[in-house]
């Protein structure tokens, strides 16, 4: 049975730092991509951030570049993502799921895309106080 599950969100101030982590079973962890994804009140899950099951593929969304970090461990089956500089509109649950692009390369759009990934976790919520 698949089970992804996401922890270390929490109440920060703006301008601070959370780490959050995901780890997966029953699957060949390895062999997929696991995504980052947000989703505030009243809006669409978006994505955040996608690594690949080698770590090589790394995408991230314009909204979070150059302030968040993603990236895995496959040793421990845990993907972590790391933000910084943390804003107000990053209040949202944070939530990880998985996809299997195979050989595919896979666009921005498909490796951000909340449709192409599934088996999310319930999610961890991020507050962030202005």
């Amino acid at each position: 049975e698949v089970q992804i599950v996401e922890s270390g969100g929490g109440l920060v101030q703006a301008g601070g730092s959370l780490r959050l982590s995901c780890v997966a079973s029953g699957f060949l962890f390895k062999d997929y991509y696991i995504g980052w994804f947000r989703q505030a009140p009243g809006k669409e899950r978006e994505g955040v951030s996608s690594i690949s099951g080698s770590g090589d593929r790394i995408y991230y969304s314009d909204s979070v570049k150059g302030r968040f970090t993603i990236s895995r461990d496959n040793r421990v089956n845990t993907v972590y993502l790391e933000m910084n500089s943390l804003k107000p509109e990053d209040t949202a649950v944070y939530s990880c799921g998985m996809r299997d692009f195979n050989t595919i390369i896979p666009s921005t759009t498909q490796a951000l895309g909340a449709a192409y990934f599934g088996k999310y976790g319930q999610g961890t919520q991020v507050t962030v106080s202005s």
